[in-house]
């Protein structure tokens, strides 16, 4: 049974049969439709790549107008795509069938409960290492197998608070830790870019449990590496892989291209794909990732190279291959191409699947091109493809872009009496079409539903959400649902932490934005990206005259033992010069010099000035000395260094009352043109 709830009354109904029937569509393998949009046409190409269409990537939003008696057909969802619907109307599942194992084990799991205590006692102590090692101690935890693990995946992207309890784990008598952990802890150090400390981790490893050394965990270093765009060093992962027992074979290769390709090295995975032909075996995984890296980058002729070289080594390229290359020509927009390849798929034998249709939506949906993507649906199901969750979510995210979410809940009616249960992502595509219309009580609601039919929201729902509250105003909304991520089990992401703080310091709760900021830095997530929510926040609290609130926020950077380049380092000493404490910005400036950081030119010479205007001597000539023996030690010259900052100055002085006089100049020429518009 299903139950439609509005703002004002509640029924139920009964699931019909849908019946999507529409006169007699014209197949693509004819004359598409819109074929006729594209002019340029081409002979068909054949390509491959390993590359899965994002389905995490797709969000959706269910909520439609159902009637009983009144089943949704085709002509109802796609022949009026511009008729607007009177009411926006919810819905959800009454679950009566038996919960799903999954939530059998988050409900009755013997692990739940420690790890929130365990969760807890992290927060609050991570930062004071003998009293988090005592309050474990105390705690009554019992260390067993799989409960370091779920604390890991608690701590999400807070490294630092896994990083405590698994040291502290390891000192407890009579416990190990398993392979599944040492994974764990692997990902979330290389996310953090702690490589050194992965490096330190997998020595361990072979001195004291050699037994779960495997190329898996090498794998997930390469990948790692790739991710970061540090090539070299995933490369240098299989030279060091020997060293520790592992021979690198096929499928280490495999996932070394695979990585370097996803991550747009595809250059250098060519190269190396080249030199290593002799060590290792080309496998059509080989070219498949390859291929993907070329598609994914627009360069069509690469791909077709490899192509080439992949049916020259005996390799006829698959369903993934067909679904890859249909992905690179809806990229780079040849939709023309994209449905000559999918006619020759079923010239050749090989059918479309759910995959190469929902490619060829996704690609039209992006377009805005919604008719021609209504008729790809219609025609997939008339070739007898069944339509997945993933082809519906696609679908339904081009109407919410498109702004006929209305369209976009019909067809999520259509979907759940398909029997598909939408999930997060498909409820995200909703929640981010409300927010573009800044409807908070749509999004609020439609969280409701999720809960009724056992769809938790996610941390991007809940981003999203708090997003909006925040610029409407509506901050008790915004930390409300903060508190409620983290009851639910989810632990705040440095997008999460971003969005709250920015939208506390546009509201003026500057307070309560640092005290996020602190917990950020606290859970260890504050890096280089980070930086622009560095620089708003102090120049907020400067501004506003909570010149001690301030200070407070960068003891704490400093107190948690984070990382600071010479970008943050400026970013503190020119806010506080910027706002008038010039003195405190040169007491900042010789705290970076005694931590071995050098002050870039233009910050010497701002300060000269300021230190000039107020005749203190004393402090130049401090700062100019240390400045001075730190010029010599990099090998340049002092005068030279002093030349650059007056000039870097002048320069930024220059672009800014120019840009001054750029916008003056639209703002004159805007009111011109709405005079003459108004005329």
């Amino acid at each position: 049974m299903m139950q439609r709830i509005c703002s004002k009354k509640l029924c139920l109904y009964s699931i019909y049969q849908v019946h999507l029937s529409v006169g007699n569509p014209r197949p693509l393998g004819r004359e598409p439709f819109f074929l006729f949009q594209f002019l340029e046409s081409s002979k068909p190409l054949f390509f491959s790549t390993h590359s899965r269409l994002g389905s995490s990537k797709i969000p959706p939003k269910l909520t439609h107008n159902l009637k009983p008696g009144n089943p949704i057909s085709k002509e109802r969802i796609f022949n009026r795509l511009d008729e607007p619907r009177e009411v926006l109307d919810l819905i959800h599942l009454e679950n009566d069938t038996e919960p799903s194992t999954e939530c059998q084990i988050q409900t009755h799991d013997d692990f739940a409960a420690d790890v929130e205590k365990v969760y807890r006692i992290l927060r609050k102590f991570h930062s004071r290492v003998p009293k988090l090692e005592l309050a474990l101690q105390e705690s009554g935890v019992m260390m067993r197998s799989g409960l370091t693990e779920r604390v890991l995946n608690r701590c999400g992207d807070a490294g630092n608070l896994g990083y405590r309890f698994f040291a502290w784990a390891s000192k407890q008598p009579g416990y190990r830790h398993s392979y599944d952990v040492y994974k764990s802890m692997i990902k979330i150090l290389g996310k953090m870019r702690q490589f050194g400390a992965v490096w330190a981790l997998i020595e361990e490893m072979r001195k004291e449990n050699p037994q779960l050394l495997s190329p898996e965990v090498f794998v997930i270093l390469m990948r790692r590496f790739a991710s970061s765009r540090m090539v070299k060093k995933a490369i240098e992962v299989l030279d060091e892989m020997p060293k520790y027992g592992c021979e690198p074979d096929e499928y280490v290769f495999g996932c070394l291209l695979d990585a370097l390709c996803k991550n747009g090295s595809v250059k250098e995975a060519a190269l190396l794909f080249e030199d290593m032909r002799i060590r290792f075996k080309p496998t059509i995984k080989h070219f498949t990732s390859l291929l993907y890296g070329w598609c994914k980058e627009g360069n069509l002729m690469e791909a077709k190279v490899v192509l080439v070289k992949m049916r020259e080594a005996g390799f006829e390229p698959d369903i993934v291959v067909y679904n890859n290359l249909l992905n690179g020509y809806s990229v780079a927009g040849k939709m023309v191409d994209a449905f000559h390849l999918l006619q020759e798929m079923k010239r050749t034998g090989c059918e479309p699947n759910a995959t190469s249709y929902t490619i060829m939506i996704q690609a039209l949906c992006a377009r805005e091109k919604m008719e021609e993507a209504v008729r790809v649906f219609m025609d997939m199901e008339g070739n007898g493809c069944e339509a997945d969750i993933v082809t519906y979510t696609t679908l339904i995210s081009g109407f919410c872009k498109s702004g006929k979410i209305e369209k976009g809940y019909e067809l999520l009616d259509a979907m759940i009496q398909k029997g598909h249960t939408p999930n997060q992502t498909t409820y995200l595509y909703f929640m981010l079409a409300h927010e573009k219309k800044e409807e908070l009580e749509e999004c609020l609601d439609l969280m409701k539903e999720m809960r009724k039919i056992s769809v938790l929201p996610d941390s991007s729902i809940y981003n999203t959400v708090i997003r909006l509250a925040c610029k409407l105003g509506e901050t008790e909304d915004g930390m409300r649902l903060m508190n409620e991520l983290e009851a639910n089990g989810i632990s705040p992401g440095v997008e999460t932490f971003v969005i709250m703080v920015n939208g506390l310091v546009e509201n003026d709760c500057l307070v309560e934005a640092c005290d996020y900021f602190n917990e950020m830095v606290g859970r260890g997530l504050l890096a280089a990206p980070q930086y622009g929510i560095l620089k708003d926040l102090l120049n907020s609290l400067l501004r506003a005259d909570k010149l001690q609130l301030a200070k407070d926020v960068w003891s704490c950077i400093i107190a948690k033992g984070c990382e600071l380049n010479v970008y943050a380092w400026t970013i503190w000493i020119h806010a506080l010069f910027s706002n008038g404490h010039v003195k405190d910005a040169c007491s900042y400036c010789l705290d970076m010099m005694d931590a071995g950081v050098m002050p870039q030119p233009d910050t010497f010479a701002k300060l000269m000035r300021g230190l000039r205007k107020l005749y203190n001597r004393q402090i130049a000539a401090e700062i100019t000395e240390k400045v001075r023996k730190m010029a010599a030690a990099r090998q340049m010259t002092f005068k030279m260094y002093k030349r650059r900052g007056e000039r870097d100055l002048k320069e930024k002085a220059k672009a800014k009352k120019d840009g001054r006089k750029r916008r003056a100049r639209r703002r004159q020429w805007g009111s011109r043109s709405r005079k003459a518009d108004a005329f």
